[in-house]
C-alpha cells in the first residue's frame, strides 16, 4: 500500500541516526556505517520493513481495526493530530498518562467527565454558574481536552499502536506489550527494537521524516478502508450462474429446470394435438385413398393375416 521510494526517504533525512556514542548495539543490523560521528541507517533494510508495517496497518483498517497514533514529542505533536484526524483514528499527542491502556476502565470515567463538560458548554448550562465556577470548569475542560481529546471517541482498547519514538513512548510500548497489542514503531539508532512487532529503522527527530512516516500510515489506513468497501460492494453485485455459466437473470422468461421440463413437453404436445384437430375441422374428412393405394394396403395386410392364422 505504501508508495514511498528510497529517494523520498533520503530527502526526508530518514537515514540520519544519532551520534555514535549514544548507539544501541541491538540496532547494529540496521546501521550502514557512520559519518562525522553520526550513524547512517541502511535504507535498503528500512524500506521493506516500512512497507511491511504499512501493509499491516492497511489490512488492520480493512478489518475495521483501531490504530492508536502516539507521538508526544514536540516535533511530532501537530503531525500526529492532523494525520490521525484525517484517517479517523484516535491519537495521543500530549503527555501519556500512565494506565491509558492497562487501566482503561478508570480512564473511561475521565472521558465521560470530558463529554459532560463539553455538553454543558454547548447547551449554555455553564452560563447559570458564577464566573469563578465557570472559569474553574473551563480550565478543567481544557486540561481534559489536551490529555484525552484524541481518544474520547475510542470505545475500547486499540488493535494496534503506531509510535513515532519508541524510546520517548516507552510507557505506552510497555503497556501495549503487557496487553498483547501489536506495536508499529519508528526506532532510531539510540533505542532498542526489543518488544516492537513492526520495526521501522529511521530518524525519529526530523520533522520531515516524522511527517513521512505518519502521513503514509494515514494513507495506508484510508486505502485499506476503501478496499474493504470496494470488496463489500463487489459481493453485493454477485450474480448467480447456472451450470452452463449463464447468469440467472439472463435466462429467458419461462425457461425451466429439469424438474419442470416434462411439464413443458406435455404442454407442447397438447398444443400440437390442438393444431391437428383444428386442421382436420377446417379441411373436413380425410381424402379417400386411390385404387393403387388401396391395393398396396391390401397386399400389406395379407401376410399379416396369414401370420395370424398360422
Amino acid at each position: 500500500m505504501a508508495n514511498v521510494t528510497m529517494r523520498q526517504m533520503l530527502e526526508a533525512g530518514v537515514h540520519f541516526g544519532h551520534q555514535t556514542r549514544y548507539w544501541n548495539p541491538r540496532m547494529a543490523p540496521y546501521i550502514y556505517g557512520e559519518r562525522s560521528k553520526i550513524h547512517i541507517i541502511n535504507l535498503e533494510k528500512t524500506l521493506p520493513l516500512f512497507n511491511e508495517a504499512m501493509n499491516f496497518l492497511g489490512s488492520l483498517a480493512a478489518n475495521k481495526g483501531t490504530i492508536l497514533f502516539v507521538g508526544t514529542k514536540r516535533a511530532a505533536r501537530e503531525t500526529i493530530r492532523e494525520e490521525a484526524e484525517r484517517c479517523g483514528m484516535p491519537y495521543v499527542n500530549q503527555r501519556w498518562m500512565g494506565g491509558m491502556l492497562t487501566n482503561f476502565k478508570t480512564l473511561k470515567m475521565s472521558i465521560k467527565r470530558l463529554k459532560d463538560l463539553e455538553a454543558m458548554f454547548a447547551e449554555g448550562t455553564i452560563d447559570r454558574l458564577s464566573k469563578k465556577e465557570a472559569l474553574g470548569l473551563r480550565r478543567e475542560l481544557d486540561k481534559l481536552e489536551r490529555s484525552l481529546g484524541g481518544i474520547k471517541d475510542m470505545s475500547g482498547l486499540p488493535d494496534a499502536l503506531f509510535v513515532v519514538d519508541v524510546g520517548h513512548e516507552k510507557i505506552a510500548v510497555a503497556e501495549a506489550a503487557k496487553l498483547g497489542i501489536p506495536v508499529v514503531g519508528v526506532v532510531d539508532t539510540n533505542n532498542s527494537p526489543a518488544g516492537i512487532d513492526y520495526i521501522i529503522p529511521g530518524n525519529d527527530d526530523a520533522i520531515r521524516a516524522i511527517r513521512l512516516y505518519v502521513s503514509n500510515a494515514a494513507d495506508a489506513i484510508l486505502e485499506g478502508r476503501a478496499s474493504a468497501l470496494q470488496l463489500s460492494g463487489t459481493e453485493d453485485d454477485f450474480v448467480e450462474l447456472d451450470e452452463s455459466g449463464t447468469p440467472a437473470e439472463d435466462k429467458p422468461a419461462g425457461k425451466t429446470t429439469r424438474k419442470t421440463a416434462k411439464k413443458v413437453t406435455v404442454k407442447q404436445r397438447k398444443e400440437v394435438a390442438k393444431e391437428e384437430e383444428t386442421t382436420q375441422a377446417q379441411g373436413g374428412e380425410a381424402p379417400a385413398k386411390t385404387d393403387d393405394e388401396a391395393g398396396e394396403a391390401a397386399t400389406d395386410e395379407a401376410p399379416a393375416a396369414k401370420a395370424s392364422a398360422e
